[in-house]
C-alpha cells in the first residue's frame, strides 16, 4: 500500500467524487476544474507532438525569444547541474521551443512527450506549470499530485509567464524535476530567470530606452555602416576624442583606430562574437589617445553591415578590477621621447627581451626614465593583460617590507588584519612586479627574494604553505649593483638571479640630442593644458639647456620647463627665465672646449642680429620678431654684443 500523500488523497477525492479538499490552493482547484470540463483524460496526459514544418513556422516566429533566453537558460543550468533538473521554454501557446536538462531527466521526459515541439497547454495536457501559468499569467509551483494527469505525478514543475514590453504574454520559462527535490527556491529562480529575459527584450525593442542607454554609457560609442562611415556616436565619445559632434561624421573610422584591421569576415566573428583591443590608439589631429576598444559586429541574413565601436580610455580601463589586482602599466615604448642612437638601441633590446619571462635589471641615474621602461616592457609583453604592481623598495618602512612583499595571514602579528592580507607578489600574479630601487632593500630580505625568484612561489608570514606564481621580475636601481656587491651590500646570487637581462640607461647629459626634443614635449603638454597662451622657446634657451649637466636628469628638465612656462609673460621662453644654476652653470662648471664652443655661438648669434637689422632695414622690433625674441630680448643683445645701429 502507498504510504499516505494528503495531495494524492485530494486529487483522488477530486477525480472519484468531484469534490475539492480544502488543503488544496484555489488556482490548482480551479485548473482541476477546467481540466474536467475540457475533457482531459487524467490518465494520459502526454504532450501532443506537433508536424516539423509547423515545428519550423514557430521557432522561426520566437526567434528573438529564443536568441535572448538561450543564453540565459544556459547559464540558470550552470547553476542546476547535477539536480536532474529540466529547463524548457515555450511559446506564449505553450508549444515547447527549447530545452536544456541532462540524459537522465530527458529520457524520463521522452515517456510524457515532454520535449521539444510539444504542445504543453492545460486544454492537452491538464494542469501543469507551463499550462497553468499560461492561463492564469503568474509563477506557479505544481507538485506531484497537484497535477491532473497521474503520469505527472512524479514530476515537480516550477514556470513564470514572459513577457514583452506592453504586458503581453510571448512564452513561458518552467523547471521541471522529480516532485522528491521539489524546493519553493526553484519557483524564485525561474521568475528571476524570466524577468532578466523581459528586459533584454525590452532593450532590443525599445528604440527609446536603447537610446538613452546608448548616452548613459561611460564608454565612448561609435556606430559605423559596412563602409566604415561613422553613422552614430554618442556624447562619451565626442569627449574623449575631443571632436566636433557634426566634423566627426565626415570621417572613416579606420583613420581614427589606425591600430586596428578591421578586415574580418563571417567566420571570425562566428567563432568569438566580437573583437576586443586592450591596446590600441585614437589618433585625432595628430593626438594619440590610448583606448581599449570592443567591436562588435551588426548581422543581417549572415553578412556584416556595420560595426559597433566601443572603446575607454586607458586610464579609466582597469577602474573595475578586483581591488586584490588593482595595478597596472600605462606607459607604452611609443611614451618614450627621444632622438638619440643610443635610447633607440635600449628599446629595440627592451622589446626583444620583453618577449621572454626572464628577469630584468634596469640601472640607470634618477629620473632618467627607468619606471617607464619598465611599463613599456610590461604592455610589450604577452603579460600585457595582465597586472603590473609597482613597489618603491626604498619607501616602505624597514619593518614593513617583508609584509608588503609576501603578506601574512591572520593573527600573524599585532594590528594585522584578521582577514589576512596579500602581498604584492600575489597581486601580480599572471603579470609583472616592478621592484624599483632594489638597492635598498634589507640583506635579511634578500634572502627570501632570492628564495620567491628560484622557487616562482612565495610564503606569507605566518603560513605554512607557498604559492605558486607566474609573475615577471623586473628590478630597477639608481645605484651599481655591482658594485653594491662588492661592498658586501647586496647578495651576489640575487645580483645573478635579477641580472639575466641587464638594460642601463645614460644619464640626459650623456644624450644631448633628447634635451631639446624632450624639452619642446614637456611644453607642448603646458600648451596643450593652456591654450590660450602657448609659448616655444629660444635658441638661446635650448644652448643653455642643452650645456648643462641634468644631474636630475629627464625629471629636472620637466621640472625647468614648468617653471620657466608659467615666469614667462611673452610667447618665446628665453635663458632669462631659467634659473641662476644653469645660466651660471658655463662660468663656474663648463671646461675651457666647452667655454670655447660658448663663446663661438655667441659670435654666430651676433652675426645673425647684426645680419637680421640689415634686413629689416635697422627696424629692431622687426628682427626681434624674426629671430624669435621678445622686445627687451633683443635689446638686451645688442647691448651686450655692442651693435651700434647706426654704424651697421
Amino acid at each position: 500500500m502507498d504510504n499516505y500523500n494528503p495531495r494524492k488523497e485530494a486529487w483522488r477525492k477530486f477525480i472519484n467524487e468531484g469534490k475539492i479538499d480544502a488543503s488544496i490552493n484555489s488556482l490548482i482547484a480551479e485548473s482541476w476544474e477546467r481540466c474536467r470540463a475540457y475533457g482531459v483524460d487524467h490518465l494520459q496526459g502526454v504532450g501532443k507532438i506537433i508536424p516539423t514544418a509547423e515545428l519550423e513556422h514557430i521557432l522561426k516566429e520566437n526567434r528573438e525569444l529564443l536568441e535572448v533566453a538561450r543564453p540565459i537558460m544556459a547559464n540558470l543550468h550552470g547553476i542546476v547541474v547535477g539536480t536532474h533538473f529540466a529547463l524548457v521554454l515555450t511559446d506564449k501557446h505553450g508549444h515547447i521551443i527549447e530545452t536544456i536538462g541532462n540524459n537522465i531527466v530527458r529520457n524520463e521526459a521522452n515517456k510524457i512527450r515532454f520535449n521539444l515541439g510539444a504542445l504543453w497547454s492545460e486544454k492537452f495536457v491538464g494542469t501543469n506549470a507551463i499550462g497553468t501559468a499560461l492561463v492564469i499569467d503568474q509563477p506557479i509551483q505544481i507538485i506531484g499530485a497537484e497535477h491532473y494527469c497521474v503520469t505527472h505525478h512524479p514530476w515537480t514543475c516550477s514556470a513564470t509567464t514572459i513577457h514583452d514590453e506592453k504586458g503581453n504574454i510571448i512564452g513561458c520559462l518552467n523547471m521541471s524535476g522529480d516532485s522528491r527535490r521539489a524546493h519553493s527556491h526553484t519557483l524564485g529562480i525561474v521568475v528571476a530567470a524570466a524577468y532578466t529575459i523581459e528586459k533584454q527584450i525590452a532593450l532590443l525593442r525599445s528604440h527609446e530606452l536603447v537610446k538613452t542607454i546608448f548616452e548613459s554609457i561611460s564608454d565612448g560609442i561609435i556606430v559605423v555602416d559596412k563602409n566604415y562611415r561613422i553613422k552614430q556616436v554618442n556624447e562619451r565619445a565626442i569627449k574623449i576624442l575631443e571632436f566636433k559632434n557634426e566634423d566627426i561624421y565626415q570621417l572613416d573610422v579606420r583613420d581614427i583606430f589606425k591600430d586596428i584591421n578591421f578586415n574580418f569576415d563571417m567566420d571570425f566573428y562566428n567563432k568569438r562574437k566580437d573583437a576586443y583591443f586592450t591596446d590600441c590608439n585614437a589618433h585625432v589631429e595628430g593626438r594619440r589617445i590610448a583606448c581599449s576598444a570592443n567591436i562588435v559586429p551588426m548581422i543581417t541574413n549572415n553578412e556584416i553591415i556595420g560595426f559597433s565601436i566601443v572603446f575607454k580610455e586607458t586610464k579609466y580601463l582597469h577602474k573595475a578590477v578586483n581591488k586584490v589586482t588593482g595595478n597596472v602599466a600605462t606607459y607604452n615604448f611609443e611614451n618614450i621621447i627621444f632622438k638619440s642612437k643610443i635610447i633607440r638601441q635600449i628599446i629595440d633590446l627592451a622589446k626583444k627581451i620583453a618577449r621572454t619571462n626572464c628577469c630584468i635589471l634596469i640601472e640607470g641615474e634618477s629620473g632618467t626614465g627607468k619606471e617607464l621602461f619598465a611599463h613599456a616592457i610590461h604592455n610589450y609583453s604577452n603579460r600585457s593583460n595582465g597586472p603590473f604592481v609597482a613597489i618603491n623598495c626604498a619607501s616602505l618602512p624597514r619593518d614593513l617590507i617583508e609584509s608588503e612583499l609576501f603578506g601574512y595571514e591572520k593573527g600573524s602579528f599585532t594590528g594585522a588584519l584578521k582577514e589576512g592580507k596579500p602581498g604584492k607578489f600575489e597581486l601580480a600574479n599572471g603579470g609583472t612586479i616592478f621592484l624599483d630601487e632594489i638597492g635598498e632593500l634589507p640583506l635579511e630580505l634578500q634572502a627570501k627574494l632570492l628564495r620567491v625568484l628560484d622557487n616562482l612561489s612565495v610564503r606569507r608570514i605566518g603560513a605554512n604553505y607557498e604559492k605558486q606564481l607566474d609573475i615577471r621580475i623586473i628590478a630597477a636601481t639608481n645605484r651599481n649593483l655591482f658594485n653594491e656587491v662588492q661592498k658586501k651590500n647586496f647578495r651576489e646570487d640575487l645580483y645573478y638571479r635579477l641580472n639575466v637581462f641587464k638594460l642601463e640607461i645614460p644619464p640626459l647629459r650623456e644624450r644631448k640630442e633628447d634635451i631639446e626634443r624632450c624639452a619642446n614635449y614637456f611644453l607642448k603638454n603646458l600648451n596643450n593644458q593652456n591654450q590660450q597662451d602657448t609659448k616655444k622657446l629660444s635658441d638661446d634657451c635650448i644652448i643653455y639647456l642643452e650645456n648643462y649637466r641634468w644631474i636630475g636628469n629627464v625629471r629636472e628638465l620637466q621640472n625647468i620647463i614648468e617653471r620657466a612656462y608659467y615666469l614667462c609673460d611673452d610667447n618665446v621662453i628665453t635663458e632669462e627665465h631659467l634659473p641662476d644654476s644653469i645660466l651660471k652653470y658655463k662660468n663656474n662648471h663648463i671646461n675651457n672646449d666647452t667655454d670655447t664652443a660658448i663663446i663661438s655661438v655667441e659670435n654666430v648669434e651676433r652675426n645673425n642680429i647684426v645680419n637680421m637689422l640689415l634686413k629689416c632695414q635697422k627696424n629692431v622690433i622687426k628682427a626681434g620678431k624674426n629671430l624669435n625674441m621678445s622686445k627687451s630680448t633683443i635689446y638686451r643683445k645688442i647691448k651686450k654684443y655692442n651693435i651700434d645701429i647706426d654704424e651697421i
